[in-house]
């Protein structure tokens, strides 16, 4: 392994919105590929094996252990991946069986995204060779624990280097045949050749099954673009072992690790914008309806005065809403307008970070929400308190700025590490 920034340095990611350099993992496949191998090369590179195996301990799945080793294939210091399944050997899991397995690990996004793309590709493919639905596929050397580690993991570890591409020089393959749970198989398999279509590939004469369904499919599911080392700078590579020595090659797969000149804005939170036109509705019932979508689980919602067809003043009522949640939030929309129907737009947001401190103010606590740069005091409270006893609500929000700002005075930056933040009104 050779190494320069590493997963554990600043490489500028992390913050939502924010532009960075692309991270991209190129595969170099000179002797084939294998869902142990990719995993075992990304921890050579620098992925941390204990950050790897807690995103694996999500998955519902258990009597496995996972470890790594450090060997030598054709005098290069590699890595081997070792999982030990316990009480699996005849377990043949369908496709839709491992969806649900991934569904409900609450995976990080790429890690579910990039799991679920490995798994369908090789469900449509076994599919299509054995004339079954996908969901319906059972999968026998795939469907074990050892292959569901090696994918998930292979996963979890690229989200741990923070890769944001992935790509691949062209794929090797053996001769011959290979035994497989149907028995004996042409090598490369019929599911790995159908899994690299559309790939670079050639042929290598040795009777070896070099490139497994489960590495083409990782392949067919991550890989944007195939051929030789990209434009990067360097950071980390790393070697992943294969089981044996082969005669004229080292048995390994490569993967190199870096950054590209390319920004990249770290993708935001998704979010749906629910909307209708409405030009029949009085204020009251406008007033009434942005206060039930709040109830319904809206994170937003507010109205805006247009002039609609015919010349006629109209409001939209609108609705920003997580996509969970955007089926309940659109009928209470209906029912409180009577609209005739709802449009709906995909969006991101990059929300900042924030916390909430409190102060007393008359005896009683006010919270002050807190972000970078700024801090708030909490219209409810504020208004709340001032009705209690009588104050002017800008008395209230004033009292709780200042008694915040004395609780600054004199103490250590905010959590973010810059001076003390400026109360906004």
């Amino acid at each position: 392994m050779t190494s320069g920034t590493g997963p554990g340095q600043d490489t500028g990611a992390g913050r939502a919105g924010e532009r960075r350099l692309r991270r991209v993992a190129w595969f170099h496949c000179f002797s084939g590929i294998a869902g142990d191998m990719a995993l075992a090369s990304l921890v050579d590179a620098g992925a941390d094996p204990d950050e790897v195996r807690a995103l694996l301990g999500r998955l519902p799945l258990t009597g496995w252990e996972l470890e790594f080793e450090p060997v030598l294939r054709g005098g290069i210091a590699a890595t081997r991946a070792h999982v030990r399944a316990r009480g699996d050997g005849h377990v043949h899991r369908t496709a839709a069986h491992i969806l649900g397995l991934v569904a409900e690990a609450r995976l990080p996004h790429r890690v579910a995204e990039r799991a679920r793309a490995t798994f369908t590709a090789l469900a449509e493919v076994e599919g299509r060779l054995h004339a079954r639905p996908p969901s319906q596929v059972h999968f026998h050397e795939v469907g074990g624990i050892d292959a569901i580690v090696d994918v998930v993991g292979t996963c979890a570890a690229l989200e741990v280097l923070e890769i944001d591409e992935v790509r691949s020089s062209p794929v090797a393959t053996g001769l011959g045949m290979v035994r497989s749970a149907h028995g004996l198989i042409p090598n490369p398999s019929p599911a790995t050749v159908a899994l690299l279509e559309g790939a670079p590939t050639h042929g290598i004469d040795l009777p070896v099954e070099l490139t497994t369904p489960t590495g083409a499919a990782l392949l067919a599911a991550t890989v944007t673009d195939w051929g030789p080392l990209p434009a990067m700078t360097v950071e980390a590579s790393g070697f992943g072992a294969g089981s044996r020595e082969l005669d004229d090659r080292p048995n390994v797969t490569e993967v190199v690790v870096g950054t590209t000149g390319a920004e990249l804005v770290e993708p935001g939170q998704p979010y749906r914008l629910l909307e209708c036109n409405v030009d029949d509705a009085t204020g009251e019932t406008l007033a009434h309806t942005v206060a039930a979508l709040l109830d319904a689980g809206a994170a937003d919602a507010w109205i805006t005065p247009v002039l609609a067809k015919k010349g006629r003043p109209a409001h939209v009522v609108s609705a920003l809403v997580d996509p969970s949640l955007a089926g309940q939030v659109a009928e209470v929309l209906v029912a409180e307008t009577g609209s005739f129907g709802v449009r709906a737009t995909r969006l991101e947001r990059w929300p900042r970070a924030r916390r909430f401190d409190t102060v007393e103010v008359e005896g009683r606590t006010v919270r002050i929400k807190v972000s970078a740069g700024r801090a708030k005091v909490e219209h409810e409270d504020a208004a709340r308190l001032a009705r209690q006893v009588g104050l002017p609500l800008r008395e209230v929000v004033s009292r709780a700025e200042e008694a915040w700002r004395r609780s600054r005075d004199g103490g250590d930056d905010d959590a973010t590490g810059r001076p003390p933040l400026r109360p906004v009104r």
